[in-house]
This record gives structure tokens, sequence and C-alpha cells, in this order.
């Protein structure tokens, strides 16, 4: 069996096809797995756990199902989905992890992070990344209106798509040298991250030695997971079915 990682999936009930290979895939390829980890991201926005919109209800029933099928679920915060809580938790049956945290994947060590930490070049999104991860904000923000609190997140949405307009590519991807720092402080030779939505596998040296960050693909178009297994790793491109797609 596989550990499994995914990201970026961005899960919204405007665009059902993605929310639908989600399922199938809880379902069906992670129902194997030793365990799941979602490396942030699993929705388009996420407001508080209070939230009881049928889709985001949907989902938190699907990962529910596989907890109790005695697949682990672990999740972490992404910059869509920050505010998951102990109810997301109590829903969905996944345990919410710190970002980053080391994994041991069959004898290797590897650091797992959703990835907007390592954009260091994008200064204005480190800003706001700033203040939407202060708890005392935070705070503030879930006592608004829920309907106050959607109307702003559809607000950020579209600011988020206006930003990444105009601002160029190289700005908003990972930095190098944030990477081998992270990588070096935590004594790895492994990195997995997303929120960048380019899949690759980049390898280099660090310190003389072999190592590799591996960047998970987005949902938008296909499904996208890295399978770690004892014989090794694959990062795989899943194909949308034409049933995932009329969803």
């Amino acid at each position: 069996m596989d550990t499994l990682f995914i990201s970026d999936l961005h899960l919204d009930a405007s665009e059902p096809a993605a929310g639908a290979q989600f399922i199938d895939f809880l379902a069906e390829r992670a129902g194997t797995a030793d365990a799941l980890y979602i490396l942030g991201d699993l929705f388009e926005a996420w407001v508080g756990d209070d939230d009881s919109e049928p889709y985001r209800d949907r989902i938190c029933a699907a990962l529910a199902n596989l907890s109790e099928r005695g697949v682990a679920c672990y999740v972490m915060h992404g910059n869509r989905d920050f505010l998951f809580q102990s109810g997301f938790a109590r829903r969905s049956g996944a345990r919410l992890i710190a970002d980053p945290i080391i994994v041991d994947l069959y004898g290797e060590q590897a650091l797992i992070t959703h990835g907007d930490a390592l954009c260091t070049a994008d200064r204005s999104y480190q800003l706001l990344r700033g203040v939407v991860r202060d708890a005392h904000w935070q705070q503030r923000f879930l006592h608004l209106p829920l309907a106050l609190r959607r109307s702003l997140a559809e607000q950020a949405r579209h600011g988020s798509q206006r930003h990444t307009q105009r601002t160029a590519r190289q700005i908003m991807d990972a930095d190098q040298a944030a990477v081998v720092a992270a990588m070096r402080a935590c004594g790895v030779r492994t990195l997995i991250h997303g929120h960048t939505h380019r899949p690759a596998v980049h390898d280099f040296e660090l310190d003389g030695r072999p190592a590799r960050r591996i960047v998970l693909g987005a949902w938008h178009d296909h499904g996208s997971v890295l399978a770690w297994g004892p014989e090794g790793f694959r990062l795989e491109e899943l194909p949308r079915s034409q049933l995932q797609q009329s969803a």
C-alpha cells in the first residue's frame, strides 16, 4: 500500500466535476492507502466550521467515510481554507496537522508543507498571509455573520484572481533559497508541497548531497496525486472520466 499526497483541489459547488472525481478517489484509490495527506486548499474557500453548505457537507461526509474505513487522513491548512478548526475535524474525521511537518515515508524523512510560505518573492501575498493567519484576526472574522463572511470570501477570491493575472509567474513560485533554508533547518533531503499548481520533481544538490522538491498538481482539469510506497514514489496525473465531467 502507498501513502498518498494531494493538494489544491479548490473544491466548490460551482465546479462539480472536481468534487465528483475527489469523492470517487476517496471511495476507490484512497480506500486502499496507508494514509492520505491533503496539503491545503481542499476547498476554494472555508469561512468557518459553522458553514453547513450542502456541497461542503458532502465532501466532509466522504472524508469521514474514508476514516471510518480505517484510512488515516491528515489535512493541512492552505491559503484558501486556513480557517479549518476542530469542527471541520469532527465533520470530516480528518486530523489537522501543522505546516510544515516532517513525516516518515517508509524510512525516509520528508518535509511537507502547503508551499505558500516558500513564495517569498511575492511580498504582497506574504503580507496578506501574515494578517489572515493571525489568531486575533481570525477570531474577529469568525464573529461576523455567516452571510457577510461568504461575501468577503468571494471578494477575496476575485482579488486573488486579479493578483495572479498581473503577477509574473516566477514571483509566485517557490523561491529556491527558501526551499534550501527550510530543508537544511529540518535536516531533510525531500520536500513535498503544493500551492504553485506546477506538478514536477526538481532534483538538486544540497550541501553536496542529492535532494529533491516534489510539487503536487491542482485538480482544476484533472486529478493529481503523489503515491509513495516502500519501493519509491510516483507523481501521477489522474484523468477525469466523462461521468465525472458531467457531474
